[in-house]
């Protein structure tokens, strides 16, 4: 389901402008000056090291977010869905890549539609395969229009998802490819190890990166010799775009957690070879009860995803530090930490309390709207509401 601005309540628009103590709750909100501060970060992270960077909007899932990247020095954009892909178009993106497989007919049919939009305006779509099957019907597809994609083959690194396997099966793959131009044209590997960025110590996560280079340099090189060497190789998360930066392999990163951060990420150690980040993206709550021993906040588990575990508790000056605990679809239940002495106070009735999702993309994609706010969590200001264009699957 999409939400455009005309489409939210009277009383969500009417926030722009109010201080953050107007914003009901439960309400997604995101400060908008730790925003900035870890976009140009990582642009400046990106420039320095001569790498690509196309953040991954299926974090975020909005037009807003997604020009504030770009102007900040972004290449592009990728999304997991077509749905995504279309949503970031129609909201003036115009370099997008699909970094997914597609291969329904109906999809496929709006995929060449849209390669078909973003060439009239100067743009340009790219696409993921990782079989002939795959590059079949989206050849078939692309007949619709004269537009051309460029598509890049996937290969497993270690992710065990989808992508072909290193090796001569993606030299193969490339040229069934490549015998597709120019409708297709062939753009490079994409290569990502999803599994690696949640791998909390640098050591492993470095360690994974290497496995998958390794393999990755001897694929490049079987394809050298075949005279199909890659255009570009892209890929790389939040948790390890420094090793794949560092490789000399990668061309372009796509990470894009690193925006808003989450719990899980926080739960990393941190990696002196990427910049610091901080969170951006917080569940604005309300205590709703008190008992002996703990509190209910009114934001559960239909406001922030747990499936990487639940939200963390960003305390303001003079509130205690909280754990959280599942309360069910609409509650979290807060109870103090012990600090080795008197256990301190728990908030009180009408208290607010700020949420730090576990894992970030989901949960946005539990919101109709991003409450951006300026001047921080305590004294700032509404600046935006920003609909979440891209919600749901299709």
């Amino acid at each position: 389901m999409n939400a455009s601005l005309e489409s939210l309540p009277e009383r969500v628009r009417a926030l722009v402008g109010q201080g953050v103590d107007a914003i009901d709750t439960p309400a997604l909100v995101v400060d908008l000056d730790a925003a900035n501060r870890n976009l140009q970060r990582m642009a400046e992270f990106a420039e320095r090291h001569n790498v690509r960077l196309r953040p991954h909007a299926k974090m975020h899932k909005s037009a807003a977010f997604a020009h504030m990247q770009l102007q900040a020095g972004a290449v592009g954009l990728c999304t997991q869905t077509v749905a995504e892909a279309e949503a970031l178009a129609a909201g003036g993106a115009n370099d997008l890549f699909i970094s997914n497989q597609v291969v329904a007919p109906a999809k496929l049919h709006r995929v060449a539609a849209l390669a078909h939009l973003l060439k009239g305006r100067g743009g340009r779509l790219a696409i993921a395969v990782d079989c002939e099957g795959g590059i079949e019907r989206l050849a078939q597809a692309m007949r619709l229009t004269n537009a051309a994609i460029d598509v890049f083959v996937e290969v497993d690194i270690g992710q065990g998802r989808c992508g072909v396997a290193p090796g001569a099966a993606v030299v193969d793959l490339v040229r069934t490819l490549a015998a597709r131009a120019p409708s297709l044209r062939y753009a490079g590997l994409h290569a990502y190890q999803g599994g690696a960025q949640h791998l909390r110590s640098v050591a492993e996560r470095r360690a994974a990166i290497d496995r998958g280079a390794e393999q990755l340099r001897a694929t490049r090189a079987l394809l050298d010799a075949a005279e199909l060497a890659p255009p570009l190789i892209t890929g790389a998360g939040t948790g390890t775009f420094a090793h794949e930066a560092a490789s000399g392999l990668w061309g372009e990163i796509q990470p894009g957690s690193f925006l808003f951060m989450d719990a899980d990420y926080a739960r990393n150690q941190r990696d002196p070879a990427q910049p610091p980040f901080e969170h951006a993206l917080f569940v604005k709550s309300q205590v709703i009860s008190v008992a002996a021993g703990h509190a209910v906040c009114d934001a559960g588990h239909k406001s922030h995803a747990i499936d990487s575990g639940g939200p963390t508790v960003h305390p303001l000056p003079g509130q205690p530090p909280l754990a959280t605990r599942n309360g069910g679809d609409e509650a979290t239940i807060l109870t103090p930490l012990e600090s080795g002495g008197e256990l301190p106070a728990l908030p009180a009735l009408g208290d607010t309390v700020w949420l730090i999702p576990g894992h970030c993309d989901p949960t946005v994609n539990l919101h109709n709207q991003l409450i951006a706010v300026r001047g921080g969590l305590q004294d700032g200001r509404v600046e935006a509401v920003v609909p979440v264009l891209a919600r749901g699957v299709w």
